[in-house]
């Protein structure tokens, strides 16, 4: 049966096993045959058992080569293992700091030999598996600690409890003056993994850098000490001397030998009782003193030295031990309490004598203060009667100007049309000096309303940022034409820096300037341009004109003040330029600046902030010019003003022109030549101020929502207030100031009929 079942011989123990266990079956199936023919039963009992010894055998089988393979991946993991842990070792040993690893049970696993060197010892003496407690046990039996440690046995108390529960770095001292920085913490396992650092250098570093510093404190104290007006001694705790002043030397008149580094205080005690400084009980005084030092007490006491100079002593003890004490002289303030001593006896005579004087003096003083508040009422009331007769004039010159200027518009639009008309060359010749004089009048009444209304603050500043290149390019183009017919040439330097000032008050003092050197400059150059000064910026005007005397320089801003030789360029000035110059400066708190060689020419300028802030530069604007080429002729024009005189003028003046010309005084002749059917304005030109508290606005406003009336229009007044131009522009229309200038007028009818047109074709 054996045989049968086909196993191999030799094969290892478990199969030999197995076949005295098939032996021991079979035979156990031999013995209980029956006699009565169970021979076919035994015989399919033998297959069954041999089918089940296959499989058992089968099943051994694939058991033993799983087991060679496990053996096989046993001995690859542990072979991988032990490179891993050559490679650990390696790479623990190349670290530069010290490397220690503890198990769980705190023993000793793995470390390099940068540990064994700081613990002093080689591989022998620190085996793997060592507990910690017998390496730290170690430091003390080889004297590996600091010599001056006292108590070895706390310290190694102190260094396992760190060990067993490490919460970061701490520093350690070795025997022989090196320091390890050792930083201990818990891995994952419950271990402890130890890095130990030389932190030798730094530690010296350190040293090094702290005596410098206690060097240079030391210094500076010195130098403290030294320029002290009192005198000042320091002791250590071991009550010596180690820092003193030559005011301490000097109050005491202490010898040269006797103050040095480390004298005992006794030592100086002492000398101080053999000369008699102290009581007539000199060793009673230098043993209190000595007692008082060695508690570290503070205290203050004043004593007379036997030279008669007052020594103030305080002594404050320091925070290490030690104390510095302080010797003021104070000499001059005793004396001053005795001589007050001596003078409290007389006080109360003094007293009672300069109470009487002083009672005399307060009736005066009452006297003098009702005096005084009667001058302020009268000064305050004067004040106010001022500011009411600024305020009366103010609105005396606008209300004058303003009646003033009617009849001057008249006369100009009179003047004007006598221009547009052929003359005899004396008649022509005596228009334009008039014309010339009505110039004069009219600039004299602008500059008085003007100065009016500066005195009278009634001109706000309103301050922003914009490129003085805008103002530079405005004025020269408004000057040029001036400036050449006068014969001159201008020139004008550009600059790309933004200003922060009032435009509009920039503009008017730089055309002042302009307009001077217009009138006083013969031949030559005029030149605007900028110059840069920090922060500040000086817009200026050049000329080479007459010049002006140091004598006139401090009366130039004065009012109705005229050079006695002036060019003849342009109307004559009133002398009121420079004036109203002034006062705008003052307003903008700006300076101007004025240099001058007679006979060579001026420099007119003012200074003003630059402002860091970029500013685009706003395009050029257009401007009307009279032309020519666009005849008014067959325009109908309605104007409405209710004085006669102008709207006679205005009547012939555009009739000159080719104008159809309809007039009329108040809104009943408006609404009679509307109504009449024959008006049909290509041009609307009316007065602001009319009867009956009307203005042109409202006029114009009723025309456009009764009549349905939008020609071109325009408001002519002698009103320059910026709530009439309000007023006006926010109703869409364009405004012109008396008096009147024919060729703006000219100019802004052409150039609406011109836009006109072009509506029109498109």
């Amino acid at each position: 049966m054996v045989a049968y079942l086909d196993i191999q011989q030799g094969s290892t123990d478990e199969v030999q096993r197995l076949r005295k266990i098939v032996t021991a079956l079979m035979n156990q199936v031999e013995r209980t045959m029956d006699v009565q023919g169970g021979a076919f039963s035994l015989f399919q009992t033998a297959i069954l058992l041999d089918d089940k010894v296959r499989g058992r055998t089968g099943e051994l089988e694939a058991a033993m080569k799983r087991l060679e393979e496990t053996n096989d991946d046993l001995n690859t993991a542990n072979a991988e293992a032990h490179t891993a842990r050559l490679r650990l070792v390696e790479a623990v040993e190349s670290v530069s700091e010290g490397f220690a690893l503890f198990d769980e049970t705190d023993s000793l696993i793995l470390c390099n030999s940068k540990f064994r060197e700081y613990w002093g010892m080689d591989e022998n003496d620190i085996p793997y598996g060592s507990s910690f407690q017998v390496l730290s046990q170690g430091l003390i039996d080889n004297c590996r600690v600091p010599l001056a440690l006292q108590d070895r046995q706390q310290w190694l108390e102190d260094r396992f409890q760190r060990h067993k529960n490490p919460d970061g770095a701490f520093v350690m001292r070795m025997f022989d003056g090196r320091w390890l920085k050792v930083t201990e913490r818990r891995t994952g396992d419950g271990g402890v993994v130890g890095i130990y650092t030389d932190i030798t250098e730094i530690k010296k570093q350190e040293e090094l850098r702290r005596q410098k510093e206690l060097a240079e404190k030391s210094v500076l104290l010195q130098a403290s000490i030294d320029n002290l007006s009192q005198g000042v001694a320091v002791y250590s705790s071991e009550l010596k001397l180690v820092a003193w002043n030559q005011r301490f030397v000097d109050l005491l008149d202490l010898p040269d030998g006797l103050v040095r580094l480390g004298m005992p205080f006794q030592e100086y005690l002492q000398f101080n009782a053999n000369r008699e400084e102290y009581a007539t009980d000199m060793e009673r005084s230098v043993r209190e003193r000595l007692e008082q030092a060695i508690a570290s007490s503070s205290f203050f006491f004043e004593y007379v030295r036997p030279t008669g100079r007052v020594l103030e002593v305080r002594r404050n003890p320091m925070p290490n031990g030690g104390f510095v004490t302080t010797y003021t002289d104070i000499t001059a303030r005793r004396q001053a309490a005795v001589q007050l001593s001596e003078a409290k006896e007389h006080l109360e005579e003094r007293v009672r004598e300069r109470t009487a004087a002083l009672s005399t003096l307060n009736e005066q003083l009452r006297q003098e203060i009702a005096e005084r508040l009667d001058v302020e009422e009268e000064l305050r009331l004067a004040t106010k009667a001022a500011e009411e007769a600024n305020l009366s004039k103010t609105r005396f010159l606008a209300a004058a100007s303003h009646d003033l200027l009617q009849p001057l518009n008249a006369a100009r639009l009179f003047i004007s049309t006598l221009q547009e008309q052929r003359l005899a060359e004396k008649t022509e010749r005596l228009v334009e000096r008039t014309d010339l004089a009505l110039q004069g009048v009219e600039n004299l009444l602008s500059t008085l309303l003007e100065i009016s209304k500066l005195d009278a603050g009634a001109v706000p500043t309103k301050l922003r940022d914009f490129p003085i290149s805008d103002v530079l390019k405005r004025l020269a183009e408004e000057y040029q034409p001036v400036i050449s017919d006068a014969g001159l040439n201008l020139r004008m330097i550009d600059s790309s820096v933004t200003v922060n000032s009032d435009r509009k008050l920039l503009e008017r003092i730089l055309r002042n300037f302009l307009s001077n050197a217009v009138r006083y400059t013969y031949n030559g150059k005029i030149l605007i341009g900028c110059r840069r000064r920090k922060d500040k910026l000086l817009v200026q005007v050049s000329d080479t004109g007459l010049g002006i005397s140091d004598k006139d320089l401090d009366t130039i801003f004065d009012e109705f003040h005229q050079l006695k030789q002036s060019g003849d360029n342009g109307a004559p000035g009133v002398g009121l330029g420079l004036a109203i110059v002034k006062r705008i400066a003052e307003m903008l708190n700006v300076p101007v600046v004025v240099n001058s060689r007679l006979g060579r020419g001026s420099t007119f300028a003012v200074e003003i902030p630059i402002s860091n802030r970029k500013v685009q530069s706003s395009p050029p604007s257009r401007r009307l010019v009279p032309s020519l080429e666009m005849p008014l002729h067959g325009a109908s024009v309605l104007v409405i003003d209710n004085e006669a005189s102008i709207r006679e003028g205005m009547y012939h003046l555009l009739t000159s022109w080719g104008c159809d010309v309809f007039t009329a005084a108040d809104l009943d002749e408006v609404r009679r030549l509307v109504e009449s059917g024959n008006l049909q304005p290509d041009f609307l030109i009316v007065d602001y101020h009319l009867d009956n508290r009307i203005t042109g606005v409202d006029i114009l406003l009723y025309l456009e929502r009764e009549y349905e009336i939008r020609a071109p229009s325009i408001v002519v007044t002698a009103d320059r207030s910026d709530e009439m131009r309000h007023q006006v522009t926010k109703a869409g229309y364009r405004v012109l100031h008396k008096p009147l200038k024919p060729h703006r007028l000219r100019a802004w009818m052409a150039h609406s009929m011109k836009s006109q047109e072009c509506s029109s074709q498109g």
